[in-house]
């Protein structure tokens, strides 16, 4: 295939992907698995080498100047490949949900009906910047019976290669068909159109990136679009908080890494505990150089600390993926949870709090894919929820919802079991 002739090329990878998606869709879990444990093994093996074509493509984004925060996503270290390896291994060691069948019911006329979990055929990945979404992404398309065609940035071309490369190895050492995970090897943007406006080789897209990159595609496609458009994450302090707990979640959320989705960008403080606990969490924060963007009332507790300034309307709804969060004073749980539901993205948000019944109305009522009690927001992960690895975190109410690993990529279809009943 020739990438320069990039609407013959794009057709003919649909094609090589949807014939793929059925010899998956009927693939044993043993050979699937053992694809899965070949890619975790030759990801160890070959560290050197994928560590050398991410430093190829860093230097890039740090010629170009590209911001710090993508930079950081970039990066491919021995740390993150051990990540993904145990992903691919723990995917393998999950229950293969395809041909599952669940629900049967007996029906009056004799005939059972219930439904059987398939895969969903073949999916388009379209993502930015973190290379290890190269393997998440193989490695759920295996697990679940699909193929998938990726289409990484264009700063991460050299690391993604190379990982692609692997990917094909295991599924060729476990007697799969290397076609069913294509990387599409041109940096021609135009790629990404033909690729949304495919319903005849492609079953869903599922973008990864940018906000503007989403809208874009969400906008454009022809095709079911699995998404979320940004992480503006929220941390509420309630009245009733068990106070070194409260802080030690919310710096986690925070500041353990800033440029993830997952990272807390707001926090609300009950007017019961703002006094006691923002000029603790202002300390832990300016020793980590968080800028707080505060209203009024957080403002006047925190004087004039350097890293204080006032919080605009617009910083209320702002993904910083940056050392910056803004912070608003409430007067009560219900003010909380309308801010968020007014202001947040649907994400990830989490009630600090020692009272079991704003808990709960907490995770009741706030409208998020992921919603948390005294924990950091930084847990919604595929990984961490027990997934082996997520394709995207979903923000959608359609068909997915909130990080999306195996069962997001599989569909379910009616099956009636019967012993020869006719209807009258």
């Amino acid at each position: 295939m020739n990438p320069d002739d990039l609407l013959a090329y794009m057709t003919q990878l649909g094609r090589d992907a949807r014939a793929a998606a059925a010899v998956m869709a009927a693939a044993p879990t043993a050979a699937k698995d053992r694809a899965l444990r070949a890619l975790a093994r030759r990801l160890r093996e070959h560290t050197r080498e994928l560590q050398e074509a991410n430093a190829l493509d860093l230097e890039a984004a740090r010629g170009a100047g590209l911001a710090a925060p993508l930079v950081d996503r970039l990066r491919l270290d021995a740390k993150i490949i051990e990540t993904v390896a145990q992903g691919c291994e723990q995917i393998a060691a999950m229950p293969d949900p395809v041909g599952q069948i669940s629900g049967v019911k007996r029906r009056p006329s004799g005939i059972s009906v219930g439904h059987m979990r398939v895969p969903l055929g073949v999916f388009g990945m379209i993502y930015e910047s973190r290379p290890n979404v190269t393997i998440e992404a193989a490695s759920l398309a295996m697990k679940s019976g699909n193929a998938c065609i990726l289409r990484g940035g264009s700063e991460a071309l050299h690391s993604n290669l190379a990982l692609w490369r692997l990917v094909q190895a295991a599924l060729a050492e476990a007697g799969l068909p290397a076609t069913a995970v294509q990387l599409v090897e041109t940096t021609d943007r135009a790629a990404v159109g033909h690729l949304i406006t495919m319903p005849e080789a492609v079953d869903v897209i599922i973008p990864r990136g940018g906000k503007g990159l989403i809208e874009r595609i969400a906008a454009e496609a022809r095709v079911p679009v699995i998404k979320h458009l940004d992480g503006n994450c929220h941390v509420y302090v309630d009245a009733e908080i068990d106070l070194e707990q409260a802080l030690r979640v919310a710096d986690n959320a925070k500041t353990q890494k800033f440029s993830p989705c997952n990272a807390a960008e707001s926090l609300l403080v009950h007017e019961a505990q703002a006094a006691r606990f923002l000029p603790r969490i202002a300390a832990l924060f300016a020793a980590k150089g968080v800028q707080m963007r505060c209203d009024g009332r957080a403002a006047a507790l925190l004087g004039g600390l350097d890293n204080v300034a006032r919080a605009t309307e617009a910083d209320w709804s702002t993904e910083y993926l940056a050392p910056i969060i803004s912070v608003k004073v409430v007067g009560s749980l219900d003010e909380a949870i309308a801010h968020i539901n007014r202001y947040g993205s649907h994400h990830t948000d989490a009630i600090l709090s020692t009272h079991h019944a704003s808990a709960m109305r907490f995770l009741r009522e706030v409208d998020s894919a992921s919603v948390m009690v005294n924990a950091s927001t930084r847990f919604a992960d595929g990984f961490e929820y027990g997934l082996g690895a997520e394709i995207g975190i979903s923000t959608d109410k359609l068909h997915a919802r909130g990080p999306v690993g195996l069962e997001g990529l599989t569909s379910l279809k009616w099956v009636v079991l019967g012993q020869g009943e006719v209807r009258t």
